[in-house]
């Protein structure tokens, strides 16, 4: 061992948990601390024991990057997952439907209603069995985690097929139909009409056979599914399924010395930085009450007051936007509240896998902290973090193009945003926090106590979080296909 790592390491399995004893002399004290970490992951922690049928995945990587899913043909999965910015978009909130350019290069190309109002949320091991909920909110939600065929929760309701066999593949059936992620708006295209009046299942008809149409896609799916012998047998479950298949397989990471160290149960693999704040991450920190398992994550939902940019899923009773404005719009977003109806969820949102933690920025539900260490900093002292924080300080991308919703006796319609109310739209971006009535709702469901740590403690928690981050997975674009099934260009465009 190094002069720098003195570790004694004891590791034993018990339920899942290896139990750690780390001597670390560099902290001064020499005394033995019992960590409990978790297993290793492995192959049958994932769908398909982490081995789908390859033809399967193969028909989902070109699903996942081919803008033929989006009601005008032009975004697809990957415009907001890029594998080159930690599968996500890079951007606090993102310029969905009717944008161009890939990450924080993305900018608008025609008129659209606003920006995506939450926070591309990374992919990696998305594939995980442990996944029974997706969605910053769980609004895809198995609610019966231990059977398998069990029935799962989702804004559809019984339109979503029985047969649907994971939340996984359940999640791909939802971004599809709405309007400002892919649909796109009323009169724009057939589907995007549907979408406007809830009809999912017309648009899961609609990309199924506009998918089944082109020949190569056909071939794909037959030769996926033994049960398709002609176009009429595809179905967007399908679509779906092999969407989710991609996924398992594409952004499974497993590699980072943090992983190294779970399986070899030496923590010499980690700096002396990393080992001292992994120390802190579970043991005096308390990280790891909520970042737990192998996927540092509970899977649950908690209140930890992070602040809210953009113009929110229009939740709460607050009309004070419109009354200032003019323009009709409600701008909280109550998270999990939202799903279940029990106030203890207000302002609660899923607790994020840690997984590559260092690539998924911004972070936040919202994407309200630019920085690694701001996210740390609040978690220490949620309500004095929600309390400093400037709106004015975050850069989202210009929306260039606006249009908002006009009618004309009974007809829904949309027209361009007058130049005069640009500044008023543009309100929505900071409405809430500029609010010490909305922020007052968020800072009272807060669930964390402060936590005091030195500044060398909280960089060296920020130098373990660090060591989540598997090399292989700073940038997979080389997974994007030079071309698609459809014809159409992939999104994001492929690597030269």
């Amino acid at each position: 061992m190094t002069s720098r790592c003195l570790s004694l390491v004891l590791c034993a399995a018990l339920s899942g948990v290896a139990f750690v004893a780390v001597l670390s002399p560099a902290r001064g004290d020499r005394a033995t601390s019992e960590l409990s970490l978790p297993s290793p992951l492995k192959d049958q922690d994932y769908l398909y024991d982490g081995a789908p049928d390859p033809k399967l995945v193969e028909l989902g990587r070109n699903l996942f990057f081919d803008p033929v899913l989006s009601g005008n043909r032009n975004i697809s999965c990957g415009t907001c997952h890029d594998p080159a910015f930690g599968s996500g978009d890079g951007l606090a909130l993102g310029i969905g439907e009717g944008g161009i350019g890939a990450g924080p290069k993305r900018v608008t190309a025609v008129p659209v209603t606003g920006r995506v109002p939450r926070n591309a949320q990374p992919l990696w091991n998305i594939g995980a069995r442990s996944y029974v909920s997706l969605f910053h909110d769980g609004r895809v939600e198995t609610l019966n985690p231990g059977d398998a065929a069990g029935p799962i929760r989702n804004p559809a309701g019984a339109d979503l097929p029985s047969d649907v066999a994971s939340p996984l593949a359940a999640q791909a059936f939802f971004p599809v139909t709405s309007p400002i992620e892919m649909a796109g708006q009323y009169g724009e295209n057939l589907i995007a009409d549907a979408a406007h009046h809830e009809n999912r299942t017309e648009i899961w008809d609609s990309l199924a056979q506009r998918v089944a149409s082109i020949p190569d896609y056909l071939e794909m799916l037959r030769a996926a599914y033994p049960e398709i012998t002609g176009a009429d047998d595809v179905t967007y479950g399908h679509i779906a399924e092999a969407l989710a298949a991609f996924q398992t397989t594409a952004f499974r990471s497993d590699e980072s010395p943090f992983d190294t160290a779970l399986r070899t149960g030496d923590l010499s693999t980690l700096t002396q930085d990393a080992q001292d704040g992994l120390t802190l991450f579970f043991g005096a920190a308390r990280c790891s009450g909520c970042h737990s398992g192998p996927l540092l994550t509970d899977h649950q939902f908690h209140a930890i007051a992070v602040p809210q940019i953009g113009p929110g899923k229009g939740h709460g009773s607050d009309m004070t936007y419109l009354a200032a404005t003019g323009l009709a719009a409600r701008m909280e977003d109550e998270g999990r509240y939202r799903v279940t109806g029990n106030p203890e969820d207000l302002f609660a949102f899923r607790t994020p896998s840690l997984r590559n933690v260092a690539l998924t920025g911004p972070w936040g539900h919202s994407g309200a902290f630019s920085s690694l260490e701001e996210m740390v900093r609040h978690h220490l002292n949620p309500l004095a973090g929600l309390a400093a924080f400037d709106p004015s300080d975050i850069a989202l991308p210009p929306i260039e193009h606006l249009k908002r919703i006009a009618a004309r006796g009974s007809q829904l319609r949309f027209v361009p945003l007058e130049a005069e109310r640009r500044h008023a739209f543009e309100q929505r971006d900071t409405w809430v926090m500029a609010s010490p009535q909305l922020r007052q709702r968020i800072a009272d469901r807060n669930e964390l106590s402060p936590i005091k740590l030195t500044g060398e403690e909280i960089e060296n928690l920020i130098a373990f979080l660090h060591a989540l981050t598997d090399p292989t997975a700073v940038s997979r674009s080389h997974m994007i296909p030079k071309s698609v099934a459809s014809g159409l260009p992939p999104q994001p465009q492929p690597e030269d």
